[in-house]
């Protein structure tokens, strides 16, 4: 089944997941391996934390100029996280990558993943990265020894509401062993760099 998008290169690919599932470490795994992937870096209206740098980890920016990117149709899809608190892809992150033949690599929560396939259509190649179960995402999330065990409860309902999202992927990764996700991970980006 030939079309007019046939010459439609994927020129996107999303990982999102539900917290604790391991997409970081895919995500970076990939970028070292594939000088073609080029990560996309999200903008936020908050402070540098730690050691973050602004447009190394994201694009700081205050909630104000947020907006007024907003207004002036500057994001490919953007979240208002709680109120003042913003997230989004911005749409020169996008054409800067893009501009260079490179393919660009979403790191992004659940719902920003379906936005950003439901915005690319097809010239985006959406996964999602899963735990084998949630006892296993439990584990995990109890073997960083980073989280309350209230925070953790409250991460474990939020990753069962976010698996719910899962069927407006196109392809599930299940990282129960990492190399074989490493693997698994590779052969989808062999595939996308051969189109």
């Amino acid at each position: 089944m030939h079309n007019m998008n046939d010459t439609m290169k994927r020129q996107v690919i999303v990982f999102s997941a539900p917290s604790g599932s391991g997409k970081s470490t895919i995500v970076h795994h990939l970028l070292e391996k594939y000088p073609r992937l080029e990560f996309s870096i999200s903008a936020a209206s908050r402070a540098p934390r730690g050691d973050e740098k602004n447009g190394v980890d994201y694009w700081f920016l205050t909630a104000e100029r947020f907006r007024e990117l907003i207004e002036e149709d500057a994001f490919v899809e953007y979240q208002e996280v709680y109120p003042g608190s913003f997230y989004g892809t911005l749409k020169s992150e996008v054409e800067r990558i893009t501009s260079k033949g490179h393919i660009v690599l979403f790191d992004i929560d659940v719902k920003g993943g379906v936005n950003i396939k439901r915005i690319f259509g097809d010239r985006a190649l959406a996964l999602f990265v899963k735990a084998p179960s949630v006892e296993e995402l439990r584990r995990r999330l109890e073997g960083r020894g980073t989280d309350s065990p209230e925070a953790i409860e409250r991460r474990l309902a939020k990753a069962e509401e976010e698996l719910t999202y899962e069927r407006y992927f196109d392809r599930t990764l299940v990282n129960d062993d990492l190399q074989k996700a490493f693997a698994e991970a590779e052969s989808i980006v062999d595939e996308i760099l051969c189109e």
